[in-house]
């Protein structure tokens, strides 16, 4: 009865659960990528927006410090 159409189930089933396996692992190292390359652009951003609020309290004080000054009665 055979006539050399032989459909091999098992052996689909396991191309497909292997391919599929494949399609995952490849979106998670994308998506670790993507994380990673996020974070990377994240921290210097951070560093320079902590930078510039501590150079920003700095000129602040400075100019309260010769506005007091300005007005301070001289001695």
């Amino acid at each position: 009865m055979s006539n050399g159409s032989n459909i091999d189930v098992a052996g689909a089933i396991n191309t497909l659960t292997e391919t599929f396996g494949k399609l995952f692992q490849m979106q998670m190292d994308v998506a670790n990528t993507a994380l990673k390359a996020l974070t990377d652009v994240a921290e210097p951003l951070g560093k320079t927006a902590t930078d510039l609020v501590g150079n920003f309290a700095g000129a602040a004080t400075q100019v309260l410090q010769s506005v007091s000054s300005a007005i301070a009665p001289k001695k």
